[in-house]
């Protein structure tokens, strides 16, 4: 993606099986689900770079003895930061043992060796940002079976309605952000189900760690998420721990954020990308499933693994942009998909550069477009092998140097741009910053006959249209070509997201600003105003059912009007030759991700009522000038 977006937190989850004692054996040291953390992180960098948190939970430690661990650190070097400090954590308590009993500690008796292990990375998409919003996040108690460990990837639509209710039971959460919400509710109702055990065996005699055992055996974990969740609107996935050794992952029943699990008689990990846990434990494809949408993983205190159906899904809709370009591209599926993509455009592409490929030079914006780049190329093979078959047939009985030449055709493919370093633009100002900016990439010269061949560029989404036209545009045009063609293997991105993805400001949409130019240019200007006042209306209203009004903005253009004008917004002042712009069909990404179908930033068609509403409160936003998010 050429224009830079922040998406999609990663969650990691490891439950040890088998004793501590066992994996010292078999693989030489208990530190195996800590090392297989800190992979199964490293693995999933791409999911967040803002900061980082891990937490152990520790079996069966001592009263006075510490159980649950937690680190956390911010930054781009935030994975590398954490384990450092778990490793200087054992340092210390191994020096304060040897000093108090003149000998070394075991493995298992340091912190952070543990058989449950949560892993968080973190990009913030709501504004808040700072080490107390990073995950996971702890709920404290003497008992341990009260106490609370929890991180996860999601946002929620409704934190409004749902603070709301907490406070109206009584409770005063210390923050409105999603995360503390989802943590206080939680909470909650653990107390309440601890305190339903107590009071139903506490009667029959049981006291201490008897009393305790008999709570944590019977827990119903699945009941708290199942109440907590039910009014919970957006897109998540959520793992947790209790003190005593309950964990848990659970997903929203629509699918929307991913969850993928891999379960042996030795360990459970979970993961936000299938690959992850193929590399870190060496399995295959077919191993690891897939949480189903609104599905739970439960493993008790004892290791009993559990799937429950918390909610029924509805629809489900997961997120299309996680197999356009947020996950990565090695998945097996993923991998094929962006692939099709790619091919589903080679015949648009041809009609726009008339179908000439002798002069058309094709390649790729690096590097999340590469793989539909290979998918682009095969379906121009394809076509061009088509053409070849009908000329040689319409030849009847050709020489072998008509065959000889009409084979000699190829489809034309170069490395035309190269991104090149990460520049330093922060310290200049104005047009000097434009400048800049528009060397983050660079050009293969030699590469493209000017003024003969025109230029087929593809990028696997256009959502603002900066860096086009700042610096890829820019720079390419100095190959003097034809034409420029920049493609999207993804629709037009027309909405803000509101479950996860840093995309919520109407007016950053380069889709949105070229449709309120051609309605500004039309004369029917009065669309802005009506829509926005149907917005009002709907908001004053907050139990009605919500409908998307921002699709009228649309409605008057066909998609190749609206493709035309960005093309006119990307085109810088400077480039001599016309720029067209090519964009994938909602049909055809539907085919090619068939069990995909959010596509709501698309479509304009939510999921979940909270969607919606964002949605025309992102407009509003738009309309009054208001710089918040939505």
């Amino acid at each position: 993606m050429s224009d830079a977006i922040k998406h999609e937190c990663g969650i990691a989850m490891i439950r040890l099986l088998k004793p501590l004692d066992y994996y010292k054996k078999k693989y030489g040291t208990c530190f195996r689900g800590l090392d297989l953390l800190y992979l199964m992180m490293e693995k999933q960098h791409n999911r967040g770079q803002e900061g980082a948190g891990m937490a152990c939970v520790k079996l069966d430690a001592r009263p006075g003895e510490e159980y649950l661990f937690r680190e956390r650190a911010l930054g781009t070097g935030a994975i590398g930061e954490v384990f450092d400090g778990v490793h200087r954590a054992m340092e210390e308590y191994r020096e304060a043992v040897r000093r108090e009993r003149g000998e070394f500690p075991s493995q298992k008796e340091l912190p952070f060796v543990g058989e449950i292990y949560l892993g968080h990375l973190r990009y913030s998409t709501t504004g808040r940002s700072g080490i107390s919003y990073t995950h996971p996040f702890l709920r404290r108690n003497n008992w341990q079976s009260r106490n609370l460990c929890v991180a996860g990837n999601f946002n929620l639509t409704n934190v409004d309605e749902i603070l709301a209710d907490i406070v109206a039971r009584g409770q005063h959460p210390r923050h409105n952000a999603d995360t503390f919400i989802i943590l206080e509710q939680l909470g909650y109702l653990l107390d309440v189900e601890v305190q339903r055990l107590y009071d139903r065996f506490r009667p029959e005699g049981m006291r201490g760690e008897e009393l305790n055992r008999k709570i944590e055996e019977h827990l119903d974990i699945e009941g708290v998420i199942r109440r907590a969740s039910s009014t919970w609107d957006g897109g998540f996935v959520i793992v947790g721990a209790t003190g005593s050794g309950e964990s848990f992952v659970f997903r929203d029943r629509w699918g929307i954020r991913p969850a993928f699990y891999y379960a042996d008689e030795e360990i459970v990990a979970v993961a936000s990308e299938r690959p992850v846990l193929q590399t870190v434990l060496n399995v295959t494809t077919d191993a690891v499933r897939e949480l189903s949408a609104g599905g739970a993983l439960v493993i008790t205190r004892t290791g009993e693994v559990r799937l429950s159906q918390i909610v029924e899904p509805v629809g489900p809709t997961p997120c299309s942009f996680e197999r356009i370009y947020f996950s990565r591209g090695t998945d097996r599926d993923i991998y094929r998909e962006r692939k099709e993509l790619g091919r589903l455009l080679a015949e648009p592409i041809l009609d726009v550069v008339e179908r000439d490929f002798d002069h058309t030079v094709f390649s790729f914006i690096p590097n999340t477009a590469e793989v539909a780049y290979y998918g682009m190329m095969e379906g121009l093979n394809d076509l061009l092998d088509r053409r070849k078959s009908e000329r040689i047939a319409a030849l009847g009985r050709p020489e072998p140097k008509q065959v000889a030449e009409i084979l000699a055709h190829r489809v034309r493919t170069e490395k035309l741009a190269v991104k090149d370093i990460k520049l330093r633009t922060f310290i200049a100002e104005g047009s000097t910053r434009n400048d800049l900016a528009a060397h983050v990439y660079d050009i293969t010269y030699g590469t493209v006959i000017p003024g003969e061949d025109s230029i087929v560029v593809i990028d696997d989404s256009i959502v603002r249209g900066t860096t086009l036209r700042r610096s890829i545009v820019k720079i390419l045009s100095r190959l003097s070509p034809r034409r420029i063609v920049v493609v999207s293997s993804s629709p037009q991105v027309r909405y803000p997201d509101c479950y996860g993805i840093d995309m919520a400001r109407m007016g950053e949409f380069i889709a949105f600003s070229a449709a309120v130019e051609l309605l500004r240019e039309s004369g029917r200007e009065n669309l802005l105003e009506e829509v926005y006042r149907k917005c009002r209306e709907q908001a004053e209203q907050p139990g009605s059912v919500a409908v998307n009004y921002v699709k009228e903005i649309y409605d008057p253009f066909a998609d190749e009007e609206i493709s035309a004008r960005i093309a006119r917004m990307i085109t810088p002042e400077e480039c001599e030759c016309p720029v067209a712009v090519v964009y994938q069909s909602l049909e055809n990404l539907h085919r090619a991700c068939p069990n995909h179908g959010g596509d709501w930033y698309f479509s304009g068609n939510y999921p979940t009522q909270g969607g919606v509403r964002l949605v025309c409160r992102a407009y509003m936003n738009w309309y009054e000038g208001n710089p918040l998010r939505r």
